[in-house]
């Protein structure tokens, strides 16, 4: 009995593998296309960042001689990440500050002549001339004095850029230099990254993106997030930006997808795929075993008038379940295809039309009617 059975799955996995039992009456099994629906997802390669990562260069050039945070650790805006040796901006402030008060005092002393200068000239003991010369040294102080003020404040600002402080809240990226280190502008201290919510890049066709654009991005529903281990992210994400520019070399558009991080599980900087799940009501879905495949291409056999049967491409979606696949183009409902025994089919051959259920009923009478030994010789081919 189990030998039986075992031939049967022969027989069955030989049909929908492409070969038939030898009925010996030209019959296949014929179903029509119909519909039902289909639950779908495509699926794009992303890039995972933070909404906002900032590259943390110092202002001004020195030795590192203070790293006052840890790779990883969180840290609010305005806090001090970094010092640099500032000794020589410290001397500069002082200098700017000196020449602040020796010029007030120079402002000082412009400001008493001329005001000394108005009650002689009022008194008629000195002229136009002496008033003037006056007040034009009086105004030239002044003038001095707002220099030296802006000397020291640039002097102050110098000073304040040797405390590296984080410009937003985030995260604390890697810190490639030690202190001790000589550094100037061109090098980057560490990255701070805000992970509170994460912007996932990934690009989609130009015929996507008409489409995309026509309907809205708020017609797209909420994506999913596979992670680089292939575990899916527990949050879903949203679309909610478009590239308004399509990339030349390859013809795509940019996306942006925004997902929640509360328990910081994503890094700026990781990878993986964005999940658009996609339903279709009217679907047609066909089983893989009745679909010849060559050179990339999918054929079906069609039944036509007078039973003959055409040899016709379809297409279907790149996404399938393994199993069955959900065509695109190249049937209709109403179209009748063949199920099994394909390989034995040729383009406008006669057939005559079966149920599967015939079809199969006929295998488990022909499997009956064989011995054992005809059953060994068959397993054996």
């Amino acid at each position: 009995m189990m030998m039986v059975a075992a031939f049967v799955a022969t027989l069955v996995s030989c049909g929908g593998g492409g070969g038939r039992p030898n009925f010996g009456d030209n019959e296949y099994p014929v179903v029509a296309v119909g519909t039902s629906s289909a639950d779908m997802q495509t699926v794009y390669p992303a890039s995972i960042k933070g909404i906002q990562d900032v590259e943390i260069r110092p202002k001004v050039g020195g030795f590192l001689v203070q790293i006052n945070v840890k790779e990883g650790q969180t840290v609010s805006a305005g806090q001090t990440l970094f010092v640099i040796d500032n000794e020589t901006y410290q001397a500069q402030v002082r200098q700017a500050q000196a020449t602040v008060n020796t010029v007030q005092q120079q402002v000082n002393t412009s400001q008493l002549t001329y005001e000394n200068a108005k009650q002689l000239h009022a008194n008629k003991v000195i002229g136009d001339y002496e008033l003037q010369t006056s007040q034009n040294a009086y105004e030239s102080a002044k003038a001095q004095l707002a220099q030296a003020q802006a000397a020291l404040a640039n002097a102050k600002e110098a000073l304040s850029f040797c405390f590296v402080k984080s410009p937003s809240a985030g995260v604390v990226g890697t810190l490639p230099l030690k202190k001790g280190a000589l550094v100037s502008g061109a090098d980057i201290l560490t990255t701070v990254a805000n992970i509170s919510s994460m912007d996932v890049y990934f690009s989609v066709t130009e015929k996507e993106a008409m489409v995309i654009s026509q309907k809205g991005i708020a017609s797209l529903p909420a994506v999913k997030l596979q992670l680089a281990d292939g575990s899916v992210y527990a949050h879903e994400g949203k679309v909610s930006r478009m590239s308004g520019v399509i990339d030349v070399a390859t013809g795509s558009v940019q996306l942006i997808a925004s997902f929640p991080n509360p328990d910081k599980t994503l890094k700026s900087g990781g990878t993986g795929n964005i999940i658009i799940p996609r339903f279709n009501s009217n679907a047609i879905i066909i089983p893989q075993s009745c679909v010849i495949e060559v050179q990339n291409k999918k054929f079906v056999f069609l039944l036509t008038e007078g039973n003959k049967v055409k040899y016709s491409e379809i297409k279907v979606d790149p996404q399938n379940d393994g199993n069955n696949y959900i065509v695109t183009e190249g049937l209709k409902v109403g179209d009748k295809y063949v199920t099994n025994g394909i390989t034995k089919l040729n383009d406008g051959m006669e057939i005559v039309p079966i149920t599967p259920e015939r079809y199969q009923q006929k295998i488990d009478e022909q499997a009956k009617a064989m011995s054992s030994g005809d059953i060994v010789n068959a397993m054996k081919k």
